[in-house]
């Protein structure tokens, strides 16, 4: 009798101690329109500030962890299977995996990442607490800085470049954006669109002898095809400067971009707040101020210019 009251015993705490944990464990579901290395990155950072905050995967965590490789109605798949899971927060990255998530519900904390402009693509009603189920952290760029590195890289530049995805919000503001502000600075826009990654070469190749240099913004369809963009800079002689300083490491000249791994960081620590209690509506959609300079001699030598060597003395990173 006393064993079994013991083995009664033994298994009521196992039992308790199960549900415990249970009742402690958090889930986090996270979605990207496509895997290229800005958008890991910020997957990344999310996945290292939920560990400094205590949460960790297989031990208090459940993550999940979804790509829609460019695929927008993926990404809505992906979206109503996370939704179904419950989980206590969604991390979308990227415009069009926020805008699915958006979306696919109306109670599951929706955290958008690396989104340019969440206005406009409707992800927010405005850059206050939205006082819904959504928040998340802007990758928004000031252009006017953007302007400056163009000029500062080709000087005698009078017509810029651009290949993007008409169907994608982020890129579509960016461009109406150097509509307006390229003119005062002296410079016009000239676009190229790539509705598909596999549109991206071609698209580069038409701007051949229409253009000075070619500026690409965080445009998941460029970014995840850069190479392609890269063989046509070199060949023709065309300059490329980035916003996306890992594109630099990929055969951009130069960029003035976020460091998407902080960027992920700054996500996660809201994901974090939002684990503990806070509600999304609460809290305000945030942008990141740090900047970094990344440039490559190479690849300018190769795109037929020089890098002014001040240019390359201010840069955080020079990629050899």
């Amino acid at each position: 009798m006393q064993l079994k009251a013991l083995a009664s015993a033994v298994a009521l705490s196992l039992l308790s101690l199960s549900a415990a944990h249970a009742a402690e464990e958090k889930s986090v579901a996270v979605t990207a329109i496509v895997e290229h290395p800005a958008l890991d990155a910020v997957r990344d950072g999310v996945q290292a500030a939920l560990k400094d905050a205590g949460y960790e995967a297989g031990k208090n965590l459940k993550w999940q962890y979804q790509s829609a490789q460019g695929n927008t109605g993926t990404a809505a798949q992906i979206a109503r299977k996370f939704i179904g899971d419950k989980p206590d927060a969604i991390v979308a990255i990227a415009t069009p995996s926020a805008q699915a998530a958006v979306a696919a519900t109306k109670n599951v904390p929706v955290v958008f990442s690396a989104v340019t402009d969440p206005v406009a693509a409707k992800l927010v009603p405005g850059w206050e607490a939205s006082k819904i189920n959504v928040t998340g952290v802007s990758d928004l760029l000031v252009l006017e800085k953007q302007i400056a590195l163009i000029k500062e890289v080709v000087p005698t530049a009078k017509r810029v470049g651009m290949v993007y995805n008409p169907g994608e919000a982020n890129s579509v503001v960016v461009v109406k954006q150097l509509q307006k502000l390229l003119p005062e600075a002296g410079l016009t826009l000239v676009e190229a669109a790539a509705p598909r990654t596999v549109d991206v070469g071609s698209a580069a190749r038409s701007l051949v002898g229409k253009v000075d240099v070619i500026y690409t913004n965080t445009d998941n369809n460029v970014v995840s095809a850069y190479e392609s963009l890269v063989k046509v800079g070199q060949e023709a002689k065309i300059p490329l400067i980035a916003s996306d300083t890992d594109s630099v490491k990929r055969g951009a000249i130069a960029a003035l971009g976020i460091n998407y791994r902080d960027l992920g960081e700054q996500t996660g620590r809201m994901v974090v707040r939002i684990l503990k209690g806070e509600k999304p509506g609460d809290i305000k959609p945030e942008t990141s101020d740090k900047l970094e300079l990344f440039v490559n001699p190479g690849a300018a030598e190769q795109q037929g210019v020089k890098l002014p060597q001040a240019l390359v003395d201010k840069a955080a990173q020079v990629v050899q």
